[in-house]
């Protein structure tokens, strides 16, 4: 809502405030109501904007993409308009696409509320809409039910309802009770008394005090009603895990005067819904999930111990063999296996599923620095680009391709040069990655073939890059040094 309502120029900032109180209800109200929510601002006497929207928890939403800043007249919304500028509450039917416009298809039946300001002034309307089908359904549900959700709506479009945005997502399964002003239970949804007898209450609860039952529905209730809000707690009982909320709901304006000091109301208490909510499974799944990424990061961890353990053995046996090609090769070896456990030392420290290739770079790095780096020629190793985001597998061997890369520019790039720069960038061009390690070395021979190159690391890169990545590796000469390029599409990887 942020900037889209400031398109709406004649609204104050008290009614602004206004509001974005009554957005952060939408959630709950969309989800008890099954049915999809948009807020409509008023642009001129013939035009609306959409302002904000909320979709339900408790079944599949009918708009799958986002309508907030979306312009409407009277032909795409009569009942809208009419809600803005005459203030009538109505009932109205549309036929929607999926670019917001109607369409012959099946019809969208609203439920228009106008939302007034403190001296009287339409500033706003509310459109709780559902398909046709869905709007049959609550028709053939309780009476008593239907009179609550009544009064949830006033409650909400009247700005009376406090903390409905603490509350967690209502789900499809979640069980549903209505009490009256007195405290008496008067509706249980099917799901609800499942969930009760569950908790050993097997006979009939209708028209019993929520205070006969010895739970923690007491508590929760009087939480409710002192505070003047809605409140949510989590329990354990006969074995399993609850979670409960109480929405209290009022017959007459209340509240508002915290945000509009001029509105002088007088609450009166109407009933409250209660919804419960079975935990267990989840919390379970919580648990082991929390197991298991404990798990797996000290899997993690311990290849990376592994792999650095091989990596020193190799060390020492380059220390005992006197040809230098030898000890070259052992060496490229120690850091290719160092550069795919840095990968691993990222997921033994995080608990995430991709891994930012700059903080990879970084790393190696810093490795090829401490380890095969010539300290009497003055070679720096710098690195340039954003964050970019990858998952494991793709990350790995982006990890070799840079170590390769490296390797081969500080090895053929500077044989008769003193000194240098070498500089890995990476770029995210939108649908492509990009990977270079540029040098101002000595550059590429005359008779250079990419295709018929003997170097090992230069086969390597150019297997990962068409193989694994499923893109492309070329070598660049500039006017002083090389450019190795390695570009591969952002969306065979998964990345984000």
């Amino acid at each position: 809502m942020d900037t889209v309502v400031h398109s709406c120029d004649r609204l104050t900032e008290n009614d602004i405030l206004f509001l974005e109180k009554i957005e952060g209800d939408l959630g709950i109200l969309a989800d008890l109501s099954r049915a999809d929510v948009l807020m409509y601002c008023p642009l001129s006497a013939d035009r609306a904007v959409i302002i904000s929207q909320a979709s339900p928890h408790s079944i599949l939403p009918i708009h799958e993409e986002t309508l907030v800043g979306r312009e409407v007249g009277p032909y795409e919304e009569p009942g809208v308009l009419r809600a803005l500028t005459e203030g009538r509450r109505g009932m109205a039917e549309v036929r929607r696409g999926s670019s917001g416009l109607p369409v012959h298809g099946a019809p969208i039946m609203q439920q228009i509320f106008p939302i007034r300001a403190s001296d009287n002034r339409i500033i706003a309307a509310i459109s709780i809409e559902t398909i046709l089908i869905e709007r049959e359904r609550h028709r053939r549900r309780s009476k008593v039910f239907q009179r609550a959700l009544k009064q949830l709506q006033a409650t909400i479009v009247s700005g009376q309802l406090q903390g409905a945005g603490d509350l967690s997502p209502f789900a499809e399964h979640d069980g549903i009770l209505v009490l009256d002003d007195q405290l008496r239970i008067q509706y249980l949804s099917g799901i609800a008394t499942n969930l009760y007898r569950k908790l050993g209450y097997a006979g009939d609860l209708l028209k019993r005090h929520i205070h006969d039952l010895e739970m923690d529905d007491n508590e929760l209730v009087t939480r409710a009603l002192e505070e003047e809000r809605c409140v949510e707690s989590e329990s354990q009982a006969g074995g399993l895990v609850w979670i409960k909320r109480a929405i209290p709901l009022y017959s007459s304006s209340k509240g508002i005067e915290r945000l509009l000091p001029n509105r002088r109301t007088s609450p009166q208490l109407a009933g409250l819904l209660l919804t419960i909510h079975d935990a267990t499974d989840a919390r379970r799944q919580g648990e082991e999930l929390r197991v298991k990424a404990a798990m797996i990061q000290e899997i993690h961890h311990r290849v990376k111990n592994n792999m650095q353990t091989i990596a020193s053995l190799l060390r020492l046996q380059s220390r005992r063999v006197e040809s230098e090609e030898t000890k070259r090769a052992l060496q490229e070896g120690i850091n290719r296996i160092l550069s795919v456990a840095v990968i691993h030392e990222f997921l033994a420290h995080q608990d995430a599923r991709v891994i930012n290739i700059r903080d990879v770079s970084q790393r190696i790095i810093h490795q090829i620095q401490e380890g095969i780096l010539d300290r009497e020629k003055s070679i720096r190793l710098e690195l340039r680009g954003p964050n970019i985001y990858l998952p494991t597998q793709p990350a790995t061997v982006c990890a070799l391709t840079i170590n390769e890369l490296l390797q081969n520019a500080l090895e053929h790039g500077y044989e008769r040069q003193e000194g240098g720069t070498v500089t890995v960038n990476i770029k995210d061009n939108g649908e492509y990655i990009t990977i270079s390690v540029d040098d101002d070395g000595i550059g590429l021979p005359e008779e250079f073939d990419l295709a018929r190159t003997g170097s090992l690391g230069l086969q390597i890169v150019k297997a990962l890059a068409e193989g694994d990545l499923k893109g492309k590796f070329e070598l660049i000469g500039r006017d002083k040094g090389v450019s190795a390029v390695v570009t591969f599409p952002k969306q065979t990887q998964g990345g984000r």
